[in-house]
Parts: structure tokens; C-alpha cells; sequence
């Protein structure tokens, strides 16, 4: 039988007196949907302390959804490059430009209607920005539920029941007087007291109705399935400079991982390692003396562990392949995914 939920205005008076001051949070008055928006994409997979300078540095360059919309792929990649996770920013755009077209839908229904907005982001939206009577189950809001209702069933099983045990406590009156508080209040708790490890149980407000604290298992959920142990793919890449230091650069294609990133060029990433012969295939020039740099570069990806190897080369002259463009090291670092760092730091240090 399921515990009754503790009281919603107990963790509304808590937060009254502890919210986290966050960039995206309005001070005043309604909070602007664009904001909330933009912070709950760049919050998903993300930390909120990675995420708080580049918000901000975000909202400089594209203060609205009418910039965003405005602006070309190339310069929200650009923006975007080293937060991960790329197909965000990909439905970001896109969905700026259908808000543009339509304006701002009020309701979640509404929202999850717009191109790239799913079912949490448009919860989130509607709650916080609309006051929508409903509870976006994030990462935070699963573990809070998982623990005040003692769920045993591990995730990701567990996911649509926590949602639904979340979504229950817009039953009663405190919650639903203040939706976006609510849910802004569960984000907190769960950030900051209700941590996954060492939960400070003593000043959680909930600490009464909480049946995992009742029963001494706050620690042990939400259980989790384990995962099954991440494939390694294997990659060889060609750093090509000019006499003045360039370095040359490609574009990946839009659709696909990382797409419509800047990359140092290379082989497909794969199963098996490559046969420098194979690789060579591959090279941005054919002809060239490369040169294999030591060491190795890896990258973890959600589904695979990333293994790249360097070949370098300087080019007498400054001709530039079709499909590729010279660039700064430093701005090309600028605009390149995490994963490309790894191997210019290699470069570096070779």
C-alpha cells in the first residue's frame, strides 16, 4: 500500500527560506519561457555548475527566442560547443524557429507539441514559466519520490510509476496554488538534501513522512538496474596545419552524433582498430608524411568509450580541400565539442 504524501506547504515554507539562487529564476513576476526553456535543455545531463556561466553567456549572444531563431546553425554550435549532449541544441534551434512561427504555447500539451521540446522539458516549462498544475519527474524529483514513497522497483522501471507518485501531490492545495514553485522546490530538495549519496535526512523537511528514513533505506534508493558495460569504438584523425599554424577543419554532418559540429577530420569511429593503411584512406590530403603523434585520446559517450589516435602533418602550401576550412587553433577550439579537445591536448603534449 502506498504511504499518503507528506504535506506540499511543508516543502514550500522550506524553500521559501532556502531556494538555490540560480541565474534562470526571475526575481520578480512570471519568469520568462525562453529562459526556463534554455535552462532546462542545457540542464540535462549537465551540472548546474557547468551550466551557470554558459547560461549566461548564452542568453548575451541570443538574449531572445527571436535571436535564436535568427541565428544561423553554425554560430549555436559554436555557442553550444562543450556543453555535449549536441542533438540539444539541434531541437533548441529548431524549436525557436516554430516558436517564432506559432508563439509560445501556455500548456504542456501545447509545448510538446514545438519540434525538439519532449515530455519532461515541456512539463518543466509549463510548471515553472505557466504555473501549469503538473510536476516535471527529472533525475532530483524521481529520487525524492522513490525515497518519501519507499520504492523498491529500480529504474528505469520504476520511471513511470515515480511520475505518477510525483504528479499526485498536485492534489493538494499548496502544490497546486504554486505549481512552479512546487516544482522548482523538488529540484532543490532533491539537489541539495536529498542527494544521491549521504542524504541529509536531519534537515529535510520531509524527513516525517519519508518512508525510506522510516525504515533506514533512504540510502539504498532509488535502486538502479545495472548497466551493461559501454562498447569501445576506435578512431584515427589527421591534424593538418598550414605554414602560418592553421589548423584545418571539417564540419560533421547535421543529422547523426555530434552533428553539425567542427571536427579534426578522421576515420569513421568503429568496432575494430584501424590499419594505419585503412586509415590513410581517410586522410584530409593524400600524399602528406604523417606523422603518428604518442599516446592516446578517450572519450566517454553515453553508449560507447571513445579510443582516438593523431597523425600530423604541415602542408607546404595553404591549399584548402573542398568540405574543409583553415582555421586558428584557439577559435577552432573554441567552436569544438569536448571530445576534440581531447585531441588537441594530445597534440599538445606530443
Amino acid at each position: 500500500m502506498t504511504p499518503p504524501p507528506p504535506d506540499s506547504a511543508l516543502l514550500l515554507a522550506w524553500y521559501d527560506r532556502h531556494s538555490r539562487v540560480l541565474p534562470w529564476r526571475g526575481t520578480a513576476g512570471r519568469p520568462d519561457p525562453y529562459r526556463v526553456w534554455l535552462s532546462e535543455v542545457m540542464l540535462q545531463q549537465t551540472t548546474v555548475a557547468a551550466v551557470g556561466p554558459r547560461y549566461t553567456r548564452f542568453l548575451a549572444r541570443f538574449p531572445d527566442v527571436q535571436a535564436l531563431a535568427a541565428a544561423g546553425w553554425e554560430e549555436v554550435a559554436e555557442e553550444w560547443a562543450g556543453l555535449g549532449y549536441y542533438a540539444r541544441a539541434r531541437n533548441l534551434h529548431a524549436g525557436a524557429k516554430a516558436l517564432v512561427a506559432q508563439g509560445f504555447p501556455s500548456t504542456e500539451a501545447g509545448l510538446r507539441a514545438i519540434p525538439g521540446i519532449g515530455p519532461y522539458t515541456a512539463a518543466a516549462v509549463a510548471a515553472i514559466a505557466f504555473d501549469a498544475p503538473v510536476v516535471p519527474a527529472d533525475g532530483n524529483v524521481e529520487r525524492v519520490a522513490a525515497r518519501i514513497f519507499r520504492v523498491e522497483t529500480p529504474l528505469p522501471a520504476a520511471k513511470k510509476r515515480l511520475a505518477e507518485l510525483a504528479q499526485g501531490w498536485m492534489a493538494q492545495p499548496a502544490a497546486r496554488a504554486r505549481p512552479g514553485d512546487f516544482a522548482q522546490a523538488l529540484f532543490d530538495l532533491g539537489a541539495t538534501i536529498c542527494t544521491p549519496r549521504n542524504p541529509a535526512c536531519a534537515l529535510c523537511p520531509w524527513r516525517q513522512g519519508c518512508a525510506a528514513h522510516a525504515a533506514g533505506v533512504q540510502a539504498e534508493l532509488p535502486r538502479k538496474t545495472p548497466k551493461a558495460a559501454r562498447p569501445t569504438r576506435h578512431g584515427v584523425h589527421f591534424l593538418l596545419a598550414d605554414p602560418a599554424g592553421r589548423i584545418l577543419v571539417r564540419r560533421r554532418p547535421a543529422k547523426g552524433l555530434l552533428g553539425g559540429m567542427l571536427e579534426v577530420p578522421g576515420t569513421p569511429w568503429r568496432a575494430a582498430p584501424w590499419d594505419p593503411a585503412d586509415a590513410l584512406a581517410h586522410a584530409p590530403l593524400p600524399g602528406l608524411a604523417w606523422q603518428p603523434l604518442p599516446g592516446e585520446a578517450r572519450h566517454g559517450f553515453t553508449h560507447f568509450e571513445l579510443r582516438m589516435t593523431l597523425l600530423a602533418a604541415r602542408l607546404p602550401g595553404d591549399a584548402e580541400p573542398p568540405g574543409f576550412a583553415w582555421m586558428e587553433p584557439a577559435s577552432a577550439r573554441a567552436a569544438m565539442p569536448s571530445v576534440m579537445h581531447r585531441l588537441l591536448d594530445l597534440a599538445k603534449s606530443g
